[in-house]
C-alpha cells in the first residue's frame, strides 16, 4: 500500500519478579547489569522462542535457570507490558536525560511472579551475578515495620505537593486531581496508607519526574528539575515498574489465597509465619490478633513437634493445612492492617 507506515518488529519478552524471604527480608532475585557504563540491577529475562519452548511458562523458566541457576517453583503471570521505549538501550556519554532509542523492534514483555524458598544460588559458574536483594532497596517508602518511613514527610510528600501545585485543578482525562491522586496513593492527610497501592505510588513517582527511571527516559517533568533526588535504587529498563507490580499482587493476594506458604519451610513456628507476612506487606502486625486471625481461618495445624531455634521458649511447629484449598474458594489470611 503506498504511504503505508514501515512495519515494526515485534519481540516478546518473559520477565521474573522472583520473590524470597530470607531472615525477615523480602528477597527479589536480580542479576547486575551494564547501561551506560553502570550496573543496574535487572530481573532475569529473555526473548521468547516459538521453536524452543512450548509454553511461554516454560520459556520463562528456561531463562530464570540459565541466567541464575535456578528451577523456580510457585509462577503466575502478572502482566503484558507494552510500553514503547521500555527497552530502549543508552550507551555511556549520552546526554542526562535524553531519550534513548530502541534498536528498532519493539519489545512486549511478559511479566511473572515466582515465590520461593529462599535457595542456595552456589552455582557461580553458571550465574556469577545473580543474586536476592532487599526489595525494599528499591521502594523504601515501603517498608512500615518499624515506624512511618522518614523518606515520606522529609523528601517524597513535598516535592509530591510541589508538583501537585503545579498542575491544574482538574487535568483532562482525569477524575481525580494531583493533589487528590497524592492522598489516594501515599496517604497523606486523612487518607490512609494503602500497602497494595506500591504499583500506583511508583506510578505517580515517574508522571511526577522523581524516579531516575524518569529521567533516564527523557521524561519532561525530571527533566525541568534542578535537583533529582536520590529515591531507592534504579532497575534497568522498566523492571522497577514490574516489580512494583508483583508487589502490589503479592500484598493483595496474601489475603485471599494462602500464597504465604509458598515462602515457609514444611515446618515452621506461627513467629516465623508472621515475621514473614510483614516482610511482604511492610506493615508490623499485633501478635495475638495474627494468631487469632490465623487460628479462625484455621490455615495451620500443629506438627506435634517444637523448635528451640530462637533461643527460648520451645515453639510449637505447624505446617500448612492443605484441606482448607477444598474446604472455602478463598483462603487466605484478611489482615485488616491499613492505618
Amino acid at each position: 500500500m503506498i504511504g503505508a507506515a514501515p512495519l515494526i518488529p515485534i519481540e516478546i519478552g518473559l520477565t521474573a519478579a522472583v520473590v524470597t524471604v530470607d531472615r525477615d527480608a523480602p528477597g527479589i532475585l536480580v542479576a547486575g547489569e551494564s547501561e551506560a557504563g553502570q550496573t543496574r540491577a535487572a530481573l532475569p529475562s529473555g526473548p521468547f522462542d516459538p521453536h524452543a519452548h512450548r509454553t511461554l511458562e516454560i520459556g520463562l523458566r528456561a531463562w530464570v535457570e540459565a541466567q541464575t541457576a535456578l528451577a523456580i517453583g510457585y509462577v503466575e503471570q502478572l502482566y503484558t507490558f507494552g510500553d514503547r521505549g521500555r527497552n530502549a538501550r543508552r550507551v555511556a556519554g549520552g546526554t542526562p536525560g535524553h531519550r534513548a532509542h530502541d534498536n528498532g523492534t519493539h519489545a512486549i514483555s511478559i511479566g511473572y511472579l515466582a515465590l520461593t524458598r529462599m535457595p542456595q544460588l552456589s552455582d557461580t559458574t553458571r550465574a556469577p551475578v545473580a543474586r536476592f536483594e532487599p526489595w525494599y532497596r528499591f521502594f523504601p517508602w515501603e517498608d512500615w515495620r518499624q515506624a512511618r518511613p522518614e523518606i515520606l514527610n522529609k523528601v517524597i510528600l513535598p516535592l509530591l505537593e510541589n508538583w501537585a501545585d503545579a498542575g491544574a485543578a482538574c487535568e483532562p482525562g482525569r477524575t481525580l486531581s494531583r493533589h487528590e491522586r497524592v492522598r489516594f496513593c501515599f496517604g497523606a492527610g486523612t487518607a490512609r496508607w494503602d500497602e497494595e497501592k506500591a504499583l500506583e505510588r511508583y506510578e505517580l513517582l515517574y508522571e511526577a519526574g522523581l524516579v531516575e527511571e524518569a529521567l533516564r527516559d527523557g521524561c519532561a517533568a525530571a527533566l525541568a528539575r534542578d535537583r533529582f533526588p536520590a529515591l531507592g535504587e534504579a532497575m534497568r529498563f522498566d523492571h522497577r515498574r514490574i516489580l512494583a507490580t508483583a508487589i502490589s499482587r503479592l500484598r493483595g493476594k496474601l489475603k485471599y489465597r494462602p500464597v504465604v506458604f509458598e515462602l515457609m519451610a514444611s515446618e515452621f513456628t506461627l513467629t516465623e509465619l508472621q515475621r514473614t507476612v510483614e516482610a511482604i506487606s511492610g506493615r508490623r502486625l499485633h501478635k495475638q490478633n495474627f494468631r487469632r486471625l490465623v487460628e479462625s481461618a484455621a490455615l495451620v495445624e500443629p506438627t506435634g513437634d517444637t523448635s528451640t531455634a530462637t533461643g527460648g521458649r520451645p515453639a510449637a511447629l505447624f505446617r500448612f493445612r492443605r484441606d482448607v484449598m477444598q474446604e472455602r474458594p478463598a483462603p487466605g489470611l484478611r489482615l485488616g492492617i491499613r492505618a
